[in-house]
């Protein structure tokens, strides 16, 4: 923070008593102000990151390849359970 000017700033009790809580050993609040506000992050920033790439071909390939042996896992249970059943039977 700069050493020529302070802003003070009110806040309610109960947001006083959460920046406390976010407070480290040797923190200002101000110090917790800063790394809170630091850790924003833009949620739109990767957009358009894998545009000339091939990256989205490799995930949906992935992808597509993990429902398919969801699918066969699933589909084996179901022949397990069956098979349990007609045995109980």
């Amino acid at each position: 923070m700069s050493d020529t000017a302070d802003k003070h700033i009110r806040v309610s009790p109960e947001h006083y008593e959460r920046l406390a809580q976010r407070r480290r050993r040797g923190e200002s609040f101000d110090d917790v102000i800063g790394r809170l506000l630091a850790d924003e992050r833009d949620l739109l920033a990767g957009f358009g990151i894998w545009e000339g790439t091939d990256q989205r071909e490799v995930v949906e390939e992935i992808h597509s390849a993990r429902k398919q042996e969801s699918r066969e896992r699933i589909d084996e249970m179901g022949k397990r359970h069956s098979t349990d059943r007609e045995a109980r039977d």
